[in-house]
């Protein structure tokens, strides 16, 4: 076994298995651990005004921190399990944290006050956070590079189904039910998932490879994650990315609501976006082992600056309409797709020998500050779509500037 103190050295491509399971149902079974938290996240939006009501939270902005408080616990409890899918292996810690949200989920069900509703939407973030680290490491276990890239974009295409139906999945809930009843249909899901690993999913991380809980050993792999140059740049980048997006998830049911007036279409247009990055998900896994994360990634980042431009532009010049609204901001969530799936596999492509210590700290960095930078995004809302519109632009150069500082100036490279 390694040091504690140093990392072990990367995995290459023959040491990789590929999937313990069939293919498909290992990609389904990926897939879903990642819309686990997306559920949680999204099917929250149609509920905001019924849950400020419920609860006696008078200003809508205020009403943001459901989701901000989730995303907020998903993205500091990467730094706790990271170390822990490395030590107890990636299975053990997915049943415990899924067993936990299901719990979290049940307490925001019941939840008698607003701080009470927010601890519980802290406590599941937090908890669920598990299932993007495991699932990151899980893969990585299986494959690396551009097979890796392939393996994310189809489990995206196939987790994208999820944000197209959690908006409609909420609505229909509370026709028949009210908002807590959404907290129990997630709790349902969970466990079904839960069945689902226990049944079906066996441990990908071998004995040799276990590290343990050792903190020079943890600061050892925070430290390898944080100075490599494609890690640590590529985790920027994304982190940026991440911001704007969730600056749209904050700002999304305030525009359909309050700006353009048309709060039943909340969901289409939430399940447009959706739909168009489950298509570039797919695109990309049939084009990268071809032409490469790097180019797919650098070119998209470019069309995502030049769409929310032309999308800023407009809503300046007063020509911001429901119709380019959906349209423009389709497109732009296309490239985000495109983009941010190929940048967490580029991150990761040093870090095979410390996957879930890397996840983590990348995990860490690139939700909190996401979460951060949306909540700008989102509080920055002021009746208008210019605000959550620029922030595509800010973090999309941003992003751009950190990809060639970490490529030296050289884009669009395969």
């Amino acid at each position: 076994m390694t040091a504690p103190d140093q990392p072990a050295p990367t995995q290459t491509a023959p040491d990789l298995p590929g999937a313990p399971i069939g293919f498909v149902e290992f990609v389904a079974l990926v897939a879903a651990l990642m819309a686990l938290g997306a559920l949680g996240t999204d099917a929250m939006l149609p509920a905001l005004p019924a849950i400020g009501e419920a609860l006696h939270v008078a200003s809508e902005n205020d009403r943001q921190f459901v989701v901000s408080a989730f995303l907020g616990g998903f993205g500091v409890a990467h730094l706790i399990h990271g170390p822990l899918v490395d030590r107890f292996g990636r299975r053990r810690v997915l049943l415990w944290a899924i067993s936990a949200y299901i719990v979290a989920n049940a307490l925001a069900a019941v939840s008698a006050s607003y701080p009470l509703l927010i601890a519980a939407r802290l406590a599941g973030g937090a908890t669920v956070a598990a299932t993007r680290i495991a699932t990151v490491a899980l893969v990585r276990d299986c494959y690396q590079g551009r097979a890796m890239a392939r393996v994310m974009s189809i489990a995206f295409m196939v987790f994208m189904v999820v944000p197209i139906l959690a908006p409609t999945v909420g609505q229909a809930v509370l026709l028949f039910g009210n908002w807590r009843t959404i907290f129990w249909v997630i709790a349902g899901t969970a466990a079904a998932l839960l069945a689902w690993i226990t049944l079906r999913l066996p441990e990908t991380l071998t004995a040799e490879a276990t590290l343990p809980i050792h903190p020079r050993r943890i600061l050892s792999g925070w430290g390898h994650a944080l100075t490599d140059r494609a890690s640590i740049g590529y985790t920027l980048a994304a982190t940026m990315l991440t911001g704007s997006l969730y600056g749209y998830l904050n700002s999304v049911q305030q525009i359909m609501f309050d700006v353009f007036r048309h709060p039943a279409l909340l969901a289409a247009v939430f399940a447009g976006t959706a739909a168009t990055m489950a298509a570039a998900n797919l695109l990309n896994a049939r084009i990268v082992m071809r032409l490469g994360t790097r180019r797919i990634a650098h070119s998209a980042t470019v069309t995502l600056i030049l769409l929310s431009g032309l999308h800023l532009a407009l809503v300046e010049l007063g020509h911001e309409s429901i119709v380019t609204f959906s349209v423009l901001q389709a497109l732009t969530m296309a490239s985000f797709g495109l983009a941010n799936s190929n940048f967490s596999a580029m991150a990761m492509e040093n870090m095979g020998a410390i996957a879930g210590t890397a996840s983590s700290v990348q995990g860490f960095i690139m939700i909190t500050g996401g979460v951060l930078i949306g909540a700008v995004i989102g509080q920055a809302f002021d009746g208008s779509t210019a605000p959550m519109v620029a922030g595509f632009v800010v973090t999309g150069l941003i992003a751009l500037a950190c990809v060639a500082l970490t490529e030296r100036g050289r884009l669009f490279g395969a």
